[in-house]
């Protein structure tokens, strides 16, 4: 094991840690990414990024690009192909992150492992999903480029309804294929989405006790295959575009052990200084929990990690410090 101890390590090279580093390396802190795969997580695979502010369309690789040049050349160090498997509070205050390549020690330690879309895992996602062609995770980020076009949806929670909504704004029809009779939504998002149904001009259609098997089509999404779960009946739907919203999953397994998450296996954190239970370690970006799983927030998450970094960095003490005030709503 190195005898050099980090000012900060950052667990996972996604644009919550890319953003971190920027700060934490721009303020003189040592700092080191450890990035499991290759830096950008998800959005290394999105052709074209028009809600990011103060870019009217960039893709995904040529953000991360930026981001991670600005990081190193404020002196961030990142180490790709690197697992963490477990992290250790010391006695002496410091956090031992064990990886694939041997252990590391850091001052303060910010968690951003990012999540992952959870896939239908039928035949075309995989293909489809690579440079814009036609299979999505993200309606807030892609519908634009569907406007005037028909997908389909996929889902039948929060999310699957919330999305399919704001894909009606964009798109000439929207088809949500879930499949059950019942959406798992809560009662308004459900009452919104059967007003645009039953309504003469709505352009969203229901199809119920359905699932998708595949996605089909030669250079882009041109259909995709429905069956029936009760009668196992399938049909073919022509469409431009499938967005499949049933869900995410944190990137926390290695983390489950020593930090407490939720059922599904979000992070938790007290929401204003992103503080785990463990001092000196922070979580930003989609792993953490009601994380709203958007690039901009992410960003915005590392930036508030590295920002109560340099608080506890300070005072030791400071971690200890309330979360909330006894503030109420319009007290202020």
């Amino acid at each position: 094991m190195s005898d050099k101890v980090y000012d900060c390590i950052i667990v996972g090279a996604g644009p919550a840690g890319l953003a971190a580093a920027i700060y934490t390396a721009r303020d003189r802190k040592s700092t080191l990414m450890l990035e499991k795969q290759y830096p950008g997580g998800q959005i290394t695979v999105t052709d074209r990024i028009e809600n990011y502010p103060g870019y009217d369309r960039i893709s995904g690789p040529d953000l991360v690009m930026k981001m991670l040049e600005q990081a190193q050349n404020f002196g961030a160090e990142l180490k790709s192909g690197v697992e963490v498997t477990e992290i250790t509070k010391l006695d002496d205050g410091n956090t031992r992150l064990d990886t694939t390549e041997g252990p590391f020690l850091a001052h303060c330690v910010i968690l951003s492992p990012g999540s992952s879309f959870r896939k239908l895992g039928v035949p075309g996602e995989e293909k489809f999903r690579q440079a814009g062609a036609g299979v999505s995770y993200c309606g807030t980020c892609d519908a634009p480029f569907f406007r005037d076009k028909k997908v389909i949806a996929v889902g039948g929670g929060n999310t699957a309804v919330e999305e399919t909504i704001h894909l009606a704004k964009f798109a000439a029809e929207v088809t949500l294929v879930h499949r059950r009779q019942e959406f798992r939504a809560t009662p308004v998002l459900v009452e919104e989405l059967m007003d645009n149904v039953n309504s003469s001009d709505g352009n969203i259609k229901l199809v119920l006790d359905s699932v998708c098997t595949s996605i089909n089509g030669t250079d882009k999404v041109e259909s995709a295959t429905i069956q029936n779960v009760k009668t196992e009946e399938t049909s073919e739907l022509d469409c431009d575009g499938v967005f499949i919203f049933i869900g995410t999953v944190p990137n926390t397994d290695f983390l489950k052990d020593t930090f407490e998450v939720t059922e599904s296996g979000f992070l938790r954190c007290d929401p204003v200084f992103l503080r785990t239970a463990m001092p000196g370690v922070f979580v930003a970006g989609d792993c953490r929990v009601d994380a709203p799983m958007q690039l901009a927030t992410a960003v915005g998450d590392g930036v508030a990690a590295a920002m109560a970094m340099k608080s506890f960095c300070r005072d030791p003490k400071w971690w200890d410090m309330p979360a909330f005030d006894s503030l109420t709503p319009g007290t202020w």
